[in-house]
């Protein structure tokens, strides 16, 4: 009897690494490693091996040291590894020289998250912008196996627009490209339209870095069904409910996630999807009080706000997680400075809210905990700018 072969798609095997740099700690650099991982995994791959360097500058030619190179070209032959990940963006020509010198596919951070981007992408709204956001980051990269546009073979990195041969004509990407720019209006166009017919109600608008549960809030506040799942980027389209809290309407939107280091021409692409974020009246910021940087991730949101203009409005940031908060204790011999984690939850809430000076609330979305708190006080921001726009809509109060 002949041996049964096993057709399903076989998970690529990926080797992922990460240049530790002087002002960065090994600590905050594995943090960053881990969220690679769960990147890959979301893409699809299997992360089997990480390597690290610590470097001053990166090598112009191949990124990393040409050692740690030939260690790392040998581990991916000897183990048959698919696909090699880097946590930075490459220029075109390192890609060029590690495929030549891996003969593996290589991909950086921002191909990876254009990848999930193009896994995830439901609606034509999304799909043009995030194959708009492919294009940008292909043109100067219109090397290797490419030919006609038209995708060749499946796998991480591959997905979107096809491949070309090298002498094609750039022009034809930048047709592309103006193409979907075009298309992009008009979608504009449509969907401002929609927002201005809502205008009447206050807009709250949940933002945050991906997969800290804005989803799962949304879902809660509005008795909806929105897509939630423990992977990055399970949101891409924008998502907005009409919500009553107690007699007092509202619309309420979920957005896509930011994570560090997203890709500029990703941003510039959504930054359409991001007016409900821009034209929103109130701000919940949501944050994973389990995660052990998300005063990091808080700066990250932050500065993306700070990117699309949206940084100057009322904002709360609700700490969702709190189930998931481990608190761990450190020893009376114990010297090393506390970190956040050698904290109790009610310690970190007064140091937080003592620090910061701003509205913060703590909740576990999940488990439903503190949310009469959160309806609360979402109840009375919306109120406060509802009375003030409408001064004679007295009926909803």
């Amino acid at each position: 009897m002949g041996k049964l072969i096993d057709t399903a798609r076989q998970i690529e095997k990926a080797v992922l690494i990460g240049v530790i740099y002087d002002e960065q700690s090994e600590t905050q650099v594995n943090d960053y490693l881990n969220e690679l991982a769960f990147l890959t995994e979301t893409a699809g791959a299997e992360p089997v091996m990480v390597f690290t360097q610590r470097l001053d500058r990166t090598n112009p030619k191949t990124f990393v040291g040409s050692g740690k190179m030939a260690g790392i070209e040998t581990y991916v032959k000897e183990n048959d590894i698919d696909i090699v990940i880097f946590d930075d963006e490459l220029s075109p020509s390192q890609l060029k020289n590690i495929e030549r010198i891996l003969e593996r596919r290589v991909l950086d951070r921002t191909n990876l998250i254009l990848d999930i981007f193009a896994k995830r992408a439901q609606t034509a709204h999304a799909k043009t912008q995030v194959e708009l956001a492919q294009y940008q980051y292909l043109l100067p990269r219109l090397t290797r196996m490419w030919t006609h546009l038209e995708r060749q073979r499946g796998g991480i990195g591959l997905r979107g627009p096809g491949e070309t041969e090298i002498e094609t004509d750039r022009r034809i990407i930048r047709d592309k490209i103006a193409r979907l720019k075009e298309q992009l209006k008009k979608i504009d166009k449509q969907m401002a339209i929609q927002r201005k017919n809502r205008a009447k109600l206050v807009r709250v608008s949940l933002v945050g870095y991906t997969n800290v549960g804005k989803s799962t809030i949304m879902n809660m506040l509005s008795k909806s069904d929105v897509f939630a799942e423990d992977k990055l980027f399970a949101t891409l389209d924008t998502t907005v409910r009409k919500v009553v809290i107690d007699n007092l309407p509202f619309l309420l939107s979920d957005t896509v996630g930011f994570i560090r280091k997203l890709p500029h021409d990703l941003v510039e692409s959504f930054k359409s999807t991001l007016d409900e974020v821009r034209e929103a009246d109130i701000l919940l910021h949501v944050v994973d009080i389990s995660h052990p940087n998300f005063e990091e991730q808080i700066e990250i949101v932050e500065q993306t706000l700070n990117e699309i203009d949206s940084n100057h409005k009322p904002t709360y940031i609700v700490f969702n997680k709190i189930d998931a908060y481990r608190y761990e204790p450190k020893d009376d011999d114990d010297l090393t400075p506390k970190t956040k984690q050698n904290y109790t939850l009610e310690e970190l809430k007064r140091t937080w809210m003592a620090k910061n000076n701003v509205h913060c609330l703590f909740i576990s979305a999940k488990h439903k905990e503190n949310i009469d708190d959160f309806r609360t006080m979402l109840y009375a921001k919306v109120k406060e700018i509802h009375q003030a726009r409408y001064p004679y809509d007295d009926f909803l109060y």
